[in-house]
C-alpha cells in the first residue's frame, strides 16, 4: 500500500483488508439503514464518545412511551393494581439483567443503585471488613491504581473504618504470582477486597476476567497477607461493547451503569452481588421498604430478608427500570447480541488505531502519540477506545483543549482531560505525583480546560466506538486528523509503507501479555419431566369410591401434628365440580374426572399469557382473558383455545419448544418460573383478540417452580412443593354452601341478584364440594378425596377478578365489598390445598362425586399464606 493516495487508504476497501481475524463489522444488513432509522439525529454528527455515554436508538424510546401509554405503574411498595404490575416487571427486569449476563438467581443478585459509582459506595459501606487492632488480622482494600475515580474513593470509606488501603500498579499484579497465598495462610478467615477494571475507561486495556478466580484461589496475590480474597470487578466500561459471562468468570460483586450499555436511562445501575457474600454484607442505615418491622422510639429494626430490598433505600426509579427491558430487547434486536457488538467495535477501533499510529509528518515524526497497552490485536485484550495526544512536528504535544475545538467544528464528539482516571493519566503521560500537586497549585483541576502546565500534557483525547458506530464515522475522523495536520503534505508521505505494519511511539508494556480469551464450558442442566399419565389407561366411573378399608386407612393417615378429629356432621361432603385452568386468568375447563400431576391437576395454569414486556397479564390488568375458552383434548394431545369472533387454534400438548423458542424467566406471585415461547402463531392469536402486543408462554417441565408454606403442618412442610403458575398452591377448594350464604348477603345488596352458577364461577376454583355446613371449610387441616391426600395451605384472601363475570367480562365492584362486610372486614374465601404422597395404589384421579373426608385443625382459625403480596385465583 505504499504511495497509495489517501482516498484508498481511507476507503471502506481498505478497511475491509485491516479487519483482524474473527471480526465482523456491521450485522448482517446496511448499517447505514440502522443509522438512519434508528439515529435521524446524528446525521452530520460524529459521535465518538460512546465510553462516557451510548446513544438511545428510536425504537427503545417508541417501546417504553409506547409502554408507559398503555399501562399505569404505581409505587411497587403499594398494594393496588399499578404497584403490582410495577413490581412484576422489576422482577422480571432482573432476571433479564442475569440472563444477560449468562447467570441465574441461585448465583446472583441485582441491588437497582443510582449508577455505578453509588454500587461502589455501597460495596465499601456493607463489606465485613475488619478493622486494625482487632484480635485477628486487619482487612486491606486493594485497587488497580488503572481504576475510575470512584473506585478510588472507596478508600474514604476504609479508611474512616480503620482498614488499610493498599494501591496496586497493573505490572505488580502479574509479579503477584510469586505471591502465591500458602495453604496456612488461606485458613485465615479475614476478608480482603481486591477491585480492578475489566476493562480500562482510559486506554481500553482489557484485564484477565481470569484474576477473578485466581485471586479468590491464592494463585494470584495483590498482596502477601493471610486472609480469603474477594474481587469487585469494575465492568461499566467494559459491558457497552462486550459480553461478560458470570457463569464462568465469578466476581463476587460487580458495578455496571445501564447507560454505558443502552444510552437511556440514565442515573440508573445496578450491583450485581454473588449470593455466597451477600449474607456477610452489613447495613446500617434503612431506608424506606428495606425494613421487615421497625420501632421508631426504641432502637429496633429488622430487615427485610431479600438481600435486594434489603440494600434499596426508598423508592427504586421504577420507570427507568422498566425501560431496561426495551433497552435489552432492542439491543438483541439490532445486533444480534455483544458478541456481534464486540466484534464490530473493535473492528473500527483496529482500523483507525491502524492508520493513526502509521500517520507521519514529512520529516518522520508520528503526528500522535497513542496510549496503550496492547496493539489492538485482538478484541479479547483490547476494547474499542483509543487513548493519543496529537503532536507537532517537534513532537510537543498539542495540548487537548485546542484539539476539543477543532473537533467541534467539525462536529466530531469526543472527551478530553483525564477521565476520571488519574492513576492510568499518569502511567501512561509520567505525569507524577508532585506534578499533580504542582497543576494543582497552577490553578489545574480535574475537568477544566486547562490542558498544558509548564508544556507538559495535563491530559489527553479519547475516542471510543458503540455499536451503531459506522465505517464512516471512523473515516470523518482520521480526516479531521489528516486535514487538520497534514493539510500541505503529498499523501504518499502520509503513512509508513505498511498500513498493516504497525508503528506507535507507545511500547507495550507487562499487559501485552494479557489473555482474556478463557475457554467457556457448558453448564449442566437437569431437567425433571412433568408426570404425563396416560388418562385413558386409569379410566374409572364418576361415581368411584375407594373400599371401606381403604377409607379407614385414608381417615387414619393424618401428619402427627394434626388433630385426628374427623367432621361433627355425619353428612356426606361430595364432590360437585372439578374444573381446570390451562391457561392462566382464562375461563375454566371443567371436567367430570382428571388425572393429578405433581403440580396438581393435570396441564392446570400451565400457560400464561404475558404482555411485550414479558409480565403475566391476568384479568385485573385485561378482563376479556375470561372470553378465552381453552379446552384440553387428551387423546388427540392438544389444547384447543376458542373465543367468540376468532377461528379455533390448537397448542400441541407434547413439550418441544424446539431451538428457536425463546426461553425465559418470569415471576409469578412471588414464585419464579422458567418458561418457553409459544410462538409468533398464537401470539397473534392473542394480540388480535385482546387488542394489544401478547404472548402466550408456557412453564418448562423440567424446572420446577416451588413454595414453602411456613405456616403448613406435616409432610408437606417438609419439602419444596412443585408448583405450575399458580398464585399460591396446588388447588383452591370452595364449597357451596358458603358459596349459598354469600349469596343471600350480596343479592340483598344487588338490583338484579346472581346466580348461583355464575358466583361459584366467579371464584375460580379447581375443586367445589357440597358441605351441609357453610365455611366449615376451614377448620379443616386435611381432606383425602379417593385416594388422594389434601393438606390446607390456608384460605384465599380474595382480589378484585371475582367482581367480573366470567361469561361477559364485565365489572361488578360490589361482589368484592360484599364480600368484606359478610366475612367481618375478611375477603377470604374458599381455601388453598397441597398434595400429599399417595398412599394408595389406586390411580391419581379426581373425580366429580367422590366423598370428602376432612381432619379438623387443631385450631379452627387457619391463618392466610405467609407473603406481603396479595393473592387471587388468576
Amino acid at each position: 500500500m505504499a504511495g497509495a493516495p489517501r482516498e484508498e487508504l481511507l476507503s471502506f476497501r481498505a478497511f475491509q483488508a485491516a479487519w483482524p481475524a474473527g471480526c465482523e463489522y456491521g450485522y448482517g444488513g446496511d448499517l447505514r439503514d440502522l443509522r438512519e432509522r434508528e439515529f435521524p439525529r446524528l446525521r452530520g454528527i460524529t459521535y465518538l464518545d460512546h465510553a462516557g455515554s451510548a446513544l438511545f436508538p428510536e425504537s427503545l424510546l417508541k417501546a417504553f412511551t409506547d409502554d408507559l401509554r398503555n399501562n399505569v405503574y404505581g409505587n411497587p411498595h403499594s398494594q393496588n393494581i399499578s404497584s403490582k404490575l410495577t413490581y412484576d416487571t422489576i422482577e422480571h427486569v432482573r432476571y433479564r439483567i442475569l440472563q444477560h449476563f449468562h447467570t441465574t438467581a441461585e448465583d446472583y443478585t441485582i441491588i437497582f443503585t443510582s449508577g455505578c459509582t453509588a454500587a461502589l459506595k455501597l460495596v465499601a459501606e456493607a463489606f465485613p471488613w475488619i478493622p486494625e487492632g482487632a484480635n485477628q488480622p486487619s482487612s486491606r482494600f486493594c485497587f488497580l491504581t488503572d481504576s475510575h475515580t470512584s473506585v478510588v474513593g472507596m478508600r474514604g470509606i476504609t479508611a474512616s473504618m480503620n482498614v488499610l488501603s493498599v494501591p496496586i500498579k497493573p505490572k505488580d499484579i502479574l509479579l503477584s504470582e510469586k505471591n502465591r497465598l500458602l495453604a496456612e495462610d488461606q485458613t485465615c478467615t479475614t476478608p480482603h477486597l481486591f477491585s480492578y477494571p475489566a476493562q480500562s475507561n482510559f486506554s481500553g486495556t482489557k484485564y484477565p476476567l481470569s484474576w477473578i478466580q485466581n485471586i479468590k484461589s491464592g494463585k494470584l496475590c495483590p498482596i502477601k497477607i493471610p486472609g480469603k480474597w474477594f474481587v469487585l470487578l469494575d465492568a461499566a466500561s467494559y459491558v457497552s461493547s462486550s459480553p461478560l459471562d458470570l457463569g464462568v468468570h465469578q466476581a463476587d460483586f460487580i458495578p455496571i451503569s445501564f447507560y454505558k450499555i443502552f444510552g437511556f436511562p440514565t442515573g440508573l445501575g445496578a450491583l450485581l452481588v454473588n449470593n455466597r457474600i451477600a449474607p456477610l454484607l452489613r447495613k446500617t442505615y434503612f431506608g424506606g421498604g428495606t425494613a421487615a418491622a421497625y420501632l421508631a422510639g426504641e432502637d429496633f429494626y429488622l430487615p427485610k430478608k431479600s438481600i435486594a430490598e434489603r440494600f434499596e433505600d426508598g423508592t427504586v426509579s421504577f420507570l427507568d427500570i422498566i425501560a431496561l427491558k426495551h433497552g435489552f430487547d432492542i439491543l438483541e434486536k439490532l445486533t444480534g447480541g455483544m458478541e456481534k457488538v464486540k466484534q464490530h467495535t473493535f473492528a473500527l477501533a483496529h482500523y483507525t488505531y491502524t492508520v493513526l499510529s502509521t500517520l507521519k509528518y514529512a520529516n518522520g515524526a508520528p503526528v500522535v502519540r497513542i496510549y496503550s497497552n496492547t496493539d489492538f490485536s485482538s478484541p479479547d485484550t483490547q476494547g474499542p477506545i483509543i487513548n493519543f495526544n496529537v503532536l507537532d512536528e517537534r513532537g510537543e504535544v498539542i495540548g487537548f483543549s485546542q484539539v476539543d475545538k477543532m473537533a467541534s467544528l467539525y462536529n466530531i464528539h469526543l472527551r478530553t482531560g483525564c477521565f476520571c482516571n488519574t492513576g492510568a493519566c499518569q502511567m501512561h503521560l509520567g505525569i507524577s505525583n508532585e506534578d499533580i500537586q504542582r497543576n494543582l497549585q497552577a490553578g489545574h483541576v480535574c475537568g477544566d480546560d486547562i490542558d498544558l502546565v509548564d508544556g507538559h500534557p495535563t491530559g489527553s483525547v479519547r475516542i471510543s466506538f458503540g455499536y451503531m458506530s459506522s465505517f464512516e464515522d471512523a473515516q470523518t475522523f482520521l480526516n479531521f486528523i489528516i486535514a487538520t495536520r497534514l493539510p500541505k503534505l503529498d499523501t504518499e508521505n502520509l503513512f509508513q509503507p505498511s498500513v498493516t505494519k504497525l508503528t506507535t511511539e507507545s511500547v507495550p508494556d507487562d499487559h501485552s501479555s494479557f489473555n482474556n480469551a478463557d475457554g467457556l464450558s457448558p453448564i449442566p442442566h437437569i431437567s425433571e419431566r412433568e408426570l404425563r399419565s396416560n388418562f385413558s389407561a386409569t379410566q374409572t366411573s364418576v361415581n368411584w369410591q375407594p373400599a371401606e378399608s381403604e377409607v379407614e386407612s385414608i381417615r387414619a393417615a393424618v401428619s402427627e401434628t394434626a388433630v385426628p378429629t374427623c367432621r361433627r356432621d355425619g353428612s356426606p361432603v361430595i364432590v360437585t365440580k372439578i374444573c381446570l385452568y390451562p391457561i392462566k386468568s382464562c375461563s375454566a375447563f371443567e371436567v367430570t374426572q382428571w388425572p393429578v400431576g405433581n403440580q396438581g391437576l393435570l396441564y392446570d395454569r400451565n400457560w400464561m399469557v404475558v404482555n411485550q414486556n414479558g409480565v403475566c397479564m391476568t384479568q385485573k390488568q385485561d378482563p376479556r382473558l375470561c372470553l378465552v375458552n381453552p379446552s384440553i383434548d387428551l387423546k388427540k394431545n392438544v389444547m384447543v383455545i376458542q373465543a367468540e369472533g376468532m377461528d379455533p387454534i390448537s397448542v400441541s400438548l407434547g413439550e418441544n419448544p424446539g431451538k428457536e423458542a425463546v426461553i425465559c424467566e418470569s415471576k409469578v406471585c412471588s414464585h419464579r418460573v422458567k418458561t418457553y415461547d409459544c410462538g409468533e402463531r398464537i401470539a397473534g392469536w392473542f394480540s388480535t383478540f385482546l387488542g394489544r402486543p401478547c404472548r402466550l408462554i408456557r412453564q418448562r417441565s423440567d424446572t420446577r417452580n416451588t413454595s414453602r408454606q411456613e405456616n403448613t403442618k406435616g409432610p408437606a412442610s417438609a419439602t419444596s412443593i412443585s408448583l405450575s403458575f399458580v398464585n399460591e398452591a396446588q388447588y383452591l377448594l370452595i364449597n357451596v354452601a358458603s358459596i349459598l350464604q354469600l349469596k343471600e348477603h350480596i343479592s340483598a345488596r344487588l338490583e338484579e341478584p346472581l346466580e348461583l352458577e355464575e358466583l361459584i364461577r366467579r371464584f375460580r376454583a379447581n375443586i367445589v364440594i357440597s358441605a351441609p355446613q357453610p365455611f366449615e371449610e376451614e377448620e379443616w387441616a386435611e381432606i383425602s378425596i379417593g385416594a388422594l391426600r389434601f393438606q390446607v395451605v390456608g384460605p384465599c384472601s380474595r382480589c378484585q377478578i371475582i367482581c367480573i363475570d366470567q361469561q361477559s367480562g364485565e365489572r361488578n365492584k360490589e361482589i368484592l365489598q360484599s364480600l368484606s362486610t359478610a366475612r367481618g372486614r375478611k375477603t377470604n374465601f374458599g381455601i388453598y390445598l397441597m398434595n400429599q404422597p399417595l398412599h394408595s395404589s389406586f390411580p391419581g384421579i379426581l373425580s366429580i362425586g367422590s366423598q370428602v373426608f376432612a381432619v379438623l385443625k387443631e385450631n379452627t382459625e387457619i391463618q392466610p399464606p405467609t407473603s406481603s403480596e396479595e393473592k387471587c385465583s388468576g
